[in-house]
């Protein structure tokens, strides 16, 4: 699916998916990185509906 161009303007740019990644470990919600397909960067999301999500060390009760 293809993302809206307001939505990518409206969020936070990475560029790389490890600089994605570390501002996700910070966050009180389970996130996840993926590359935008309008602006080539990375972006991060709360939506993981048929995704799998990193398990942290330590945290046995988060979803994989």
């Amino acid at each position: 699916m293809r993302t809206r161009l307001s939505i990518c303007a409206r969020k936070r740019r990475f560029g790389s998916q490890e600089a994605a990644l570390a501002a996700a470990l910070e966050g009180s919600v389970p996130l996840r990185t993926y590359r935008c397909d309008r602006c080539d960067q990375y972006h991060l999301t709360s939506r993981t509906k048929g995704k799998r999500l990193l398990r942290l060390p330590g945290n046995a009760d988060q979803p994989t």
